[in-house]
């Protein structure tokens, strides 16, 4: 009976687990219809909740929550922004953004796009 509550309890988190990403990969609000990339990239992007520390020539400082999708714990570090990315809108340390980030052949995540919140 203990196994089969378990069973039951892994199979009711994973589920919810899954349907978190969905979610959060279907929800954000970013608009990728201007961006200059495949449906590929896009599709595989992901979409994470950030406060820019500062941002320099083609790297960015971020702080930001937990990243399911991709396994990362939340923390702050730097990050490379692509030479194609797109700002959208006015980016300044301090500001909470929505990144969009996309993995490189490398395996390496980038930011691919910046939007202010």
């Amino acid at each position: 009976m203990q196994k089969k509550l378990l069973i039951g309890a892994a199979v009711i988190v994973a589920a919810g687990l899954t349907t978190a990403a969905v979610v959060a990969q279907n929800t954000h609000t970013m608009d990728h219809s201007n961006m200059g990339m495949s449906m590929d990239a896009v599709e595989g992007a992901v979409h994470a909740k950030a406060v820019v520390n500062s941002i320099g020539e083609g790297t960015a400082n971020v702080s930001h929550g937990p990243i399911p999708e991709i396994g990362w714990p939340a923390m702050t570090m730097d990050m490379a922004v692509l030479p194609n990315a797109e700002m959208m809108g006015t980016i300044n340390p301090g500001d909470n953004v929505t990144m969009m980030l996309i993995k490189g052949e490398d395996g390496m995540y980038a930011i691919q796009a910046l939007m202010p919140e």
